[in-house]
């Protein structure tokens, strides 16, 4: 009786395997029909590459592509910077008789098993990158696994994306590529023939009247502001925007300022620090920056955040403020101090005691 059970289970278990290895077959060879029928089309209608060319250049006109186009990142102190995952469907759109996309071939033990291809139809020129993805995420807690299939999709999608990528940009020739991130940073610039350094210094004049310096912004971006991108100005122009338009507070986009003002753990300022030199002619200018000052006179609680004085104005305020605490530290020293003790009395005053 067992071993009737026994081989009537193994009949079934070897049905569904064929059952499986049959339904796969079919898929391949649809699969197969599939591409095969995309690369005759490719060789009936092959590409105009000027049309293409031109394609491509027109959709890097559209604003809201060139937003996207290019990704940055901060990296021992400077900017890299390259074509994004956005900016690369879009090129391979528009160059035609591509085929490309992320294929998961195998989901076991925690990880997927993730295929990222592009094929150029017309030359039969393929690029596949195989690699694994696990189940988990990096937080600050440590690793996490992830069980929900929302979750794990995901981040299947985000890893194949970038693999993918990288197979559209070894597709597509170089020169079309930095010829579209040279035509999105223009659409970025729009029709202003000034260079990017002296928008960047209006944009930071601007921001000091919110009250947000540029030490602030430069902490944003991770770099100095000399390097700068056409990309990363467009999203301080959102920023200040939404500031202007009180929908925001400079605390929710930038990290407040130390209290000395200057970005370091240094001492804080004192009124010899802020007072001008005597024998220095007038010139309408501080040798302090106007930054440290402000901070200071945050920290002295003479204004906030807001503040939109001069230099002179919050140089004068500072001092004064300084020299009042000065004068009320120095009070409090003597008031605290026992008195002398009077001296001892003399031959003439014991005698006139008695």
């Amino acid at each position: 009786m067992n071993q009737q059970r026994n081989n009537d289970g193994a009949i079934v278990e070897f049905q569904q395997r064929q059952e499986s290895l049959a339904t796969v077959d079919v898929a391949s060879a649809r699969q197969i029909a599939e591409v095969q029928a995309a690369m005759v089309v490719a060789k009936r209608f092959p590409r105009n590459h000027l049309d293409a060319h031109t394609r491509i250049m027109n959709a890097c006109k559209r604003q809201s592509l060139a937003e996207q186009a290019i990704y940055s990142y901060p990296k021992g102190g400077a900017r890299v910077e390259g074509p994004s995952i956005r900016l690369a469907e879009a090129l391979a759109q528009n160059w035609g008789n591509i085929e490309f996309g992320i294929t998961e071939l195998d989901q076991r033990d925690g990880e997927s098993s993730v295929m990222a291809f592009c094929v150029d139809l017309e030359t039969n020129t393929r690029q596949t990158k195989v690699f694994t993805v696990k189940h988990a995420m990096k937080t600050r807690n440590g690793m996490k696994h992830l069980d929900d299939p929302r979750d794990i999709y995901e981040m299947t999608a985000n890893q194949g994306a970038r693999r993918m990528r990288a197979c559209i940009l070894s597709i597509i020739p170089g020169d079309v590529v930095d010829e579209a991130i040279a035509a999105c940073n223009q659409t970025l610039q729009g029709n202003s023939a000034e260079p990017i350094q002296d928008r960047a210094r209006k944009m930071v004049a601007a921001f000091d009247e919110m009250g947000v310096t540029r030490t602030q912004l430069e902490q944003r971006l991770g770099h100095r502001l000399d390097s700068i991108s056409e990309a990363e100005l467009v999203g301080f122009k959102k920023i200040f925007a939404s500031l202007r338009d009180n929908a925001s507070s400079p605390p929710q986009w930038f990290k407040p300022m130390p209290p000395n003002g200057n970005g370091s753990d240094g001492p804080d300022l004192t009124a010899a620090d802020v007072k001008p030199s005597a024998k220095a002619e007038p010139t309408g200018e501080t040798d302090v920056n106007r930054d440290e000052l402000k901070a200071e006179a945050m920290r002295l609680g003479i204004v906030d955040q807001s503040c939109s004085w001069g230099a002179e104005r919050l140089q004068r305020a500072v001092v004064a403020e300084l020299d009042r605490l000065e004068a009320e530290k120095a009070k409090g020293v003597h008031a605290s101090q026992p008195p002398d003790e009077p001296p001892p009395p003399s031959d003439a005053d014991q005698m006139s005691i008695d």
